[in-house]
């Protein structure tokens, strides 16, 4: 199978909360897959957004092991991630994070400028092509929909060609039609050998993916292989009643 494109190990996370310490990740292992699309769930406090962020090198764990193509995260320098994190990682945030004043041209071409290095016309434009706004390439984010606004953040996540796509609730300011357009954009760069780790909420994005991982509490507690939508929806609401009363117990 070869190296996995992320792999995880012991991977623990303490922050200060305003209570006290908060344990948002206790012992994590994982591998994906080269090529995969993956998806994690869980109530919210689960831990899943801190889990993407140690993964993709935003968040340094408190102990365990993170590996990107087989380099170890934690045995880079903040300069030697930041250079990572530009070549070998793609983002893709739930608030698009356009620069208002760029084209989507110019905002797909961003992560490259920003590494010193000068953009390929041809490569942009193909990729533009690649998510359909081939003639949007001109246009500035607030002349897009919220759709094609995504779309563009999913072009400019290509541009480097990263070995990892990050996606945070890629869908999650979206209406259904252009939700259901990223995602389907999503699925279709993984069947073209992308791999793609997203964090949702929604068991209907999560169904576009190979697999689900569910968090409860900074763990993995259980996964689901070709996710249907409604198998995914009762295991999140079963997961999400536990976390209800659990927190009740605490209270009371």
């Amino acid at each position: 199978m070869g190296t996995p494109a992320v792999r995880i190990r012991g991977l623990r996370c303490r922050f200060e909360g305003e209570a006290g310490p908060v344990d948002a990740l206790r012992g994590i292992d994982l591998d994906v897959p080269r090529g995969s699309f993956t998806a994690i769930m869980g109530p919210s406090g689960s831990g899943k957004t801190t889990l993407l962020h140690c993964a993709a090198g935003l968040r340094t764990p408190t102990a365990g092991t993170a590996e990107l193509d087989g380099v170890s995260l934690a045995g880079l320098d903040e300069t030697k991630l930041a250079e990572l994190r530009r070549r070998r990682v793609g983002f893709v945030f739930q608030a698009f994070n356009l620069l208002p004043a760029l084209t989507a041209k110019e905002n797909v071409e961003l992560p490259l400028r920003l590494d010193g290095r000068k953009p390929d016309p041809r490569r942009t434009a193909a990729l533009l092509e690649r998510v359909g706004l081939g003639n949007r390439g001109g246009h500035r984010p607030d002349q897009l929909s919220g759709g094609q606004k995504q779309r563009v953040a999913v072009a400019r996540a290509l541009i480097t060609d990263p070995e990892v796509v990050f996606a945070d609730e890629p869908t999650g300011a979206l209406d259904i039609r252009s939700a259901r357009e990223v995602l389907s954009l999503l699925r279709g760069l993984a069947d073209q050998g992308q791999t793609i780790i997203m964090v949702t909420h929604d068991p209907v994005a999560a169904s576009f993916s190979d697999r689900v991982l569910f968090l409860a509490d900074g763990l993995i507690v259980d996964q689901m292989a070709r996710p249907a939508a409604a198998a995914v929806a009762n295991r999140m609401a079963t997961l999400v009643e536990s976390a209800e009363r659990a927190a009740a117990m605490g209270v009371n």
